[in-house]
């Protein structure tokens, strides 16, 4: 299985603020097959469903933060299934002590049942916080195995920017991994980059996700050095196309 390609349209945030069709339209002619949504910029579901049919691209997945789950269930769903996702990412939590995440896993035991039987997967996307704010406490892992109902998206970045073993981990929590948010690292200073311009093995993590058989490869920069944020979306693109045409 060969994953496609999408844009997590946060690497892009000011574009979508200034002109959000507009923004669409650019990842449409850069190559994307998909989209990964980090908020929608005013559009209703039915304009947001519009436009994607409009350009032919497809929803990789929504971040949609788990405040918003709790807090308003019922609207946020009813959005989800009108703009034709069927992936919600819970983008972020934090807690300072293991308490904290073994609450955090009760509420969401909860939750996935009802998200599932309404036609969704549920992923939670780590940063690099997850492995090193507790002593010996792997929080994502510790998710994946309190909740065997949830999908990992995996940031290949922050897991390298957290002293992880990025391979082993993977391979650790193989049956869990459901997406792959391929970030860059440049050396120094240590921050996001262009695809084939920093240090992370892009090839190895290429390989991985088609061994794992993963529907998406999702596109994310959040610093930007020389290009900016619209010229480096299209060059991550190329960049990816090219591996995953190498890797054939």
């Amino acid at each position: 299985m060969e994953p496609k390609i999408a844009l997590q349209l946060w690497s892009i945030k000011e574009d979508c603020e200034k002109d959000f069709r507009n923004a669409l339209r650019e990842v449409k002619k850069a190559g994307y097959a998909g989209v990964e949504f980090a908020g929608y910029h005013g559009l209703s579901a039915t304009e947001v469903r519009d436009l994607l049919n409009e350009l032919d691209l497809a929803v990789a997945a929504s971040h949609v933060p788990y405040e918003k789950l709790v807090d308003d269930f019922d609207a946020t769903v009813a959005f989800e299934k009108a703009i034709g996702n069927t992936r919600i990412v819970i983008p972020y939590a934090t807690f300072p002590d293991k308490k904290g995440w073994e609450d955090f896993a009760a509420t969401l035991k909860t939750l996935l049942p009802t998200l599932q039987a309404e036609g969704f997967t549920v992923y939670y996307h780590n940063h690099g916080h997850e492995f090193t704010s507790i002593s010996d406490f792997d929080a994502v892992a510790y998710l994946a195995t309190a909740l065997p109902g949830l999908k990992l998206e995996v940031d290949v970045y922050w897991l390298q920017y957290a002293e992880q073993n990025v391979d082993a981990w993977l391979e650790a929590q193989k049956a869990a991994v459901g997406l792959l948010h391929i970030k860059e690292m440049q050396a120094e200073p240590k921050e996001s980059t262009e695809i084939g311009k920093g240090i992370l093995p892009i090839v190895e993590y290429v390989q991985k996700a088609k061994t794992f058989e993963l529907p998406w490869l999702i596109v994310e920069q959040e610093a930007f050095q020389a290009l900016t944020p619209m010229e480096a979306m299209r060059a991550n693109y190329q960049a990816l196309h090219k591996i995953i045409e190498e890797c054939r």
